[in-house]
């Protein structure tokens, strides 16, 4: 349900953008993040970087890492955002780090699992989808059964797909073909990439230095189980523990609807400001932000 991006909630961005207030501190962050708003639009990470706080872009977590080991006097924190998919990459900086002895590292995890959101959409008031296109990039690390629930569980057929348009095709014509017959079941429609049980050194990073936690969604609130933070054992490298990070609820609410759009209650023209007020060039909402998001998407290919 969404992009890493998207589903990651204002109220988390506000916490981020007042680490860009202390002095000491160098936030490192993947491209998109840099355009998120916090609750108060046009406050994020890229116009507080113009404006002179130390934001630094980066590809991986490793990058935040050695930007810590070459510059010791200052501390390099580092957002880990992603689903399943990246959270192999931010546990391994998180030991290496402490392998290393890189104490001036660490990782505000906003990391999310996929599973309990899934649960918590199909729990939801209005809940309408008759059938699930899994990700097949999350599904690389944890396996196609992670997936198996949908049918087993909720009668919900479910394919993981690759993302070229054959792809899609495929997985659109099993899902199809599963609601005729009406015999729902799990179809792993990327077998060139996804395995049954995913990748296993990958699977052991993320058990050895991360956590499942309670966490906020944009859109589906806080779930139980569905983000992944820091192991006690590594509590140092924890920048919410380090800097005392507080997330404090969103004092105003704002006109973008990318909450509707990402639990699948209205496509993104049904949104008042799509296209009017947010566009990607001046983005209201994560939705649009992300090149991934289902606003930016639908203003790209729409027409």
């Amino acid at each position: 349900p969404g992009c890493p991006v998207c589903v990651t909630p204002g109220e988390v961005m506000d916490a981020a953008l007042e680490l860009t207030e202390r002095r000491e501190i160098t936030l490192c962050a993947y491209g998109d993040m840099l355009r998120v708003p916090g609750t108060r639009r046009g406050d994020d990470l890229a116009h507080r970087r113009a404006r002179g706080a130390s934001v630094e872009l980066v590809y991986s977590p490793m990058d935040a890492l050695e930007m810590a080991a070459q510059n010791p006097g200052r501390e390099f924190v580092f957002l880990g955002v992603g689903f399943e998919t990246t959270a192999p990459g931010t546990a391994t900086a998180a030991l290496e780090a402490r392998r290393r002895g890189i104490k001036n590292f660490s990782v505000f995890s906003m990391l999310k699992r996929v599973e309990p959101a899934l649960r918590a959409l199909i729990g939801s008031e209005g809940f309408a989808v008759d059938a699930f296109i899994c990700p097949g990039h999350v599904a690389v690390i944890t396996g196609a059964e992670e997936f198996a629930f949908l049918p087993r569980e909720y009668g919900l057929p479910a394919a993981v797909a690759g993302f070229e348009p054959e792809d899609i095709l495929l997985a659109i014509y099993h899902l199809l073909d599963m609601l005729a017959q009406g015999e729902p079941r799990l179809v792993n429609d990327y077998p060139r990439a996804v395995s049954a049980k995913g990748n296993a050194l990958a699977l052991e990073t993320m058990h050895r230095a991360l956590r499942p936690r309670r966490d906020i969604w944009r859109g589906l609130g806080e779930i139980e189980g569905s983000g992944l933070g820091l192991a006690e054992e590594l509590a140092e490298f924890d920048a919410e523990r380090r800097f005392d990070i507080r997330i404090r609820p969103a004092e105003a609410s704002s006109p973008c609807r990318c909450g509707d759009v990402i639990t699948g209650r209205i496509r993104p023209r049904d949104c008042p400001m799509f296209e009017r007020v947010c566009t990607p060039d001046d983005p209201l909402g994560p939705c649009m932000v992300s090149s991934e998001g289902a606003c930016a998407a639908e203003y790209k290919y729409a027409e």
